[in-house]
């Protein structure tokens, strides 16, 4: 008996003993999953890094390799540039040389008139204004006269008359916006001569593009101009053979009747 009450009096004791000894083993237990977790965390970053140095590493090295000679192939032989400094410094001392001079002799007005009614209309010839074409009709008219009214010429020459004041009018109206476009290719060639100037390897194709281009428009305001000249001379050879067919026909007059008094005696 004395010993079953002992055994009782011990075993909350034991009890107590085990649920300890379990409760520290899941502290360990908890304490080294986090351990290994990081652990393997750790490895897997460890592994990328190695990758990245190793592997893509070696790769990027190679790519920075070829980039490196493909610029100095570039630099050396497809694009020199000793030979495009040369260049530029040769657009520079040429824009430096020339620029003030060519502006001066295009921007240089040479007026000749000393009478009012003249010189005004050399002004407005010197205006390059489309805004002044109106103005240059009655300058024009002023200076050079009307047509005379019917009765005080014969309407042959009235006719001539009229046509030389039409394309003597044009041609002037055609030259003041012929000096318009003429100031719109020179800002032009500035333009590109400042761009090539500083303008980079492999740009080339683009520049040459705008001076197709600019080409082209100096090309098609030489045309008007042209046209406009061909127009002037079909006029002047036409009056001079207005002129021919007018004494034509006064000999054949003179001759008729030189020949009536001839045979009249």
């Amino acid at each position: 008996m004395w010993r079953r009450r002992l055994n009782r009096r011990h075993l909350p004791t034991q009890r107590w003993k085990k649920r300890g000894a379990v409760i520290l083993l899941m502290a360990g237990m908890s304490a080294a999953v986090p351990t290994l977790a990081h652990g393997q965390f750790l490895s897997v970053f460890d592994s990328i890094f190695s990758s990245i140095q190793d592997d893509m590493g070696a790769s990027l090295k190679t790519i920075n390799q070829i980039s490196q000679q493909v610029q100095q192939l570039y630099e050396t032989t497809v694009w020199p540039l000793a030979a495009l400094n040369q260049a530029r410094g040769f657009v520079s001392n040429s824009i430096d040389n020339f620029r003030s001079s060519m502006n001066q002799a295009f921007n240089t007005q040479f007026s000749s008139a000393t009478i009012a009614g003249p010189q005004q209309f050399e002004t407005l010839l010197h205006s390059r204004q489309s805004l002044q074409i109106p103005a240059l009709q009655t300058s024009f008219t002023l200076n050079y006269g009307t047509v005379p009214q019917m009765g005080a010429a014969s309407p042959q020459d009235r006719v001539l008359m009229d046509m030389d004041d039409a394309l003597g009018q044009e041609n002037l109206k055609t030259t003041v916006v012929a000096d318009q476009a003429a100031d719109v290719i020179l800002a032009t060639a500035d333009q590109m001569e400042n761009q090539v100037a500083i303008s980079t390897p492999g740009s080339n194709p683009f520049i040459t593009a705008q001076a197709q281009v600019a080409n082209l428009r100096c090309q098609a305001y030489m045309q008007k101009m042209l046209a406009a000249e061909l127009r002037e001379e079909a006029g002047r050879v036409a009056h001079q053979n207005v002129l021919v067919k007018r004494k034509s026909t006064a000999t054949g007059n003179i001759n008729s009747l030189v020949n009536g008094a001839l045979t009249a005696r």
